[in-house]
């Protein structure tokens, strides 16, 4: 997606986005991206058909790979702390070949429990894409904290 797309994109607007906005910054703990625009920090989490080509089908993740996948829980996991009131706690592992978990708890539940594959591909081909599956995991772990708020300490 161009920039000048992006740039005028309502989507920038959502909670989501702007919690992803948020911990981008955040990791930027040197100011290397202190000028950097949003939609140009965005564009690290996209992974266009082009891009995905030049990343090989196997291979180890790299530092922007769990950036990425970071981030992404992160945020989720903010959005979901924000919905409830209590602490969301995201926890990712990854092994060398790319395979791992992430789950995130909320008191003594778990509210999401993600398996992890080619994740030296994680990334999404829009921020549409993106939001669509921030979404759809949001509410499932706000239907299980709805279930079962004791054990989430609610």
């Amino acid at each position: 997606m161009p920039s000048e797309t992006l740039e005028k994109d309502p989507i920038l607007e959502t909670d989501f986005v702007q919690e992803v906005i948020r911990q981008l910054r955040a990791l930027d703990t040197f100011g290397a991206r202190e000028g950097v625009s949003d939609h140009q920090l965005l564009e690290r989490l996209l992974l266009t058909r082009e891009r995905l080509r030049e990343i090989p089908m196997v291979g180890t993740p790299d530092a922007e790979a769990l950036t990425r996948l970071q981030v992404f829980y992160n945020a989720l996991a903010a959005l979901i702390e924000r919905e409830c009131g209590r602490m969301a706690t995201p926890m990712i592992q990854v092994n060398a070949e790319g395979f791992g978990r992430v789950i995130v708890s909320v008191g003594k539940l778990l509210v999401l429990d993600r398996t992890l594959r080619d994740v030296h591909r994680f990334g999404f081909e829009s921020l549409s894409r993106m939001k669509t599956e921030a979404d759809k995991q949001l509410s499932v772990a706000l239907n299980i904290l709805g279930d079962h708020p004791k054990a989430a300490g609610i």
